[in-house]
């Protein structure tokens, strides 16, 4: 009898052997945020390199080259240097310098050498500087005309854009990723309307990115740009705001062997193939 009692008791004891937790309901895992894929974080700085414009630098970029010249404080968009650092993002504190004002007309001249005073002009401008070590790159100056007021608004901060064609032809180029000029060739006739593919606002309009001729970009979020090459005319001026299918342009064949409009959408300033974005024929 006192052997059973006390291996009843020592059972007790061996089933009290493992206290109980009282465990409270695990919160659920928060997702990771995916890492941003490559090409879609800008890097912060850019060296310039032989054959780069301002203007080229920021359209590479998905930039708006005023934007690039302030962040940098660079006065005259024309005047950069091989091997000169460029900032591509804005500052933690805004530069005081003051936005580049473009010289009225067009005025081509090497990278590195100072714009010329103009006749009877006293002023003492900014010293000359260093001369870039070639000359067989020119670069316009843009007539720096004042925004012009309007309903049509980019849309800022999404990345989604209801796209349309630019012109109305038969395509002769498609997207080829090894190419110069990465987008699409649309025949059509000299002064044939190319329209504005979606709402945004203008940040080039100008001759200054050489293989483009008479070229037009449009910024309609922070991510897409769209790109209109070879025009004979343009209708719209740098900081207006267009609507889609508002005519920015006439078809022509500046810098090109035939009329036609070359035509791109880029992604954080990388080229991507349009006929995947535009809607079917």
């Amino acid at each position: 009898m006192v052997c059973a009692v006390l291996a009843l008791a020592a059972g007790c004891t061996a089933r009290r052997g493992a206290p109980v937790v009282d465990r409270a309901p695990s919160k659920p895992a928060v997702a990771a945020k995916p890492a941003p894929k490559p090409g879609e974080v800008r890097p912060e700085f850019y060296t310039v390199k032989k054959g780069d414009t301002l203007y080229s630098i920021a359209l590479d970029h998905g930039l708006d080259y005023r934007d690039l010249a302030q962040w940098n404080g660079i006065t005259d968009p024309g005047v950069i240097s091989v091997g000169q650092p460029l900032r591509l993002q804005a500052p933690a504190s805004a530069v005081t310098t003051a936005p580049a004002k473009p010289a009225p007309g067009v005025q081509g001249r090497p990278i590195g050498e100072a714009p010329p005073a103009a006749a009877g002009d006293n002023v003492k401008t900014q010293p000359r500087a260093v001369r870039a070590p070639y000359t067989d790159q020119t670069y316009a100056q843009m007539s720096g005309a004042k925004p012009e007021p309007s309903t049509a608004k980019p849309d800022e901060g999404d990345d989604s854009v209801n796209w349309s064609w630019p012109a109305t032809g038969k395509v002769i180029s498609t997207f080829n990723d090894s190419a110069n000029l990465k987008g699409i060739g649309i025949a059509g006739k000299l002064g044939q309307p190319v329209l504005a593919s979606a709402p945004g606002r203008v940040i080039f309009s100008g001759t200054g990115i050489r293989g483009f001729g008479k070229l037009i970009v449009i910024k309609h979020n922070n991510t897409y740009l769209s790109v209109y090459a070879h025009n004979n005319e343009l209708l719209v001026k740098e900081g207006q705001n267009v609507a889609k299918g508002q005519r920015i342009a006439e078809m022509g064949s500046t810098d090109t062997d035939q009329v036609k409009l070359h035509f791109e959408i880029r992604r954080f300033g990388k080229p991507v193939d349009p006929a995947k974005l535009l809607p079917p024929i």
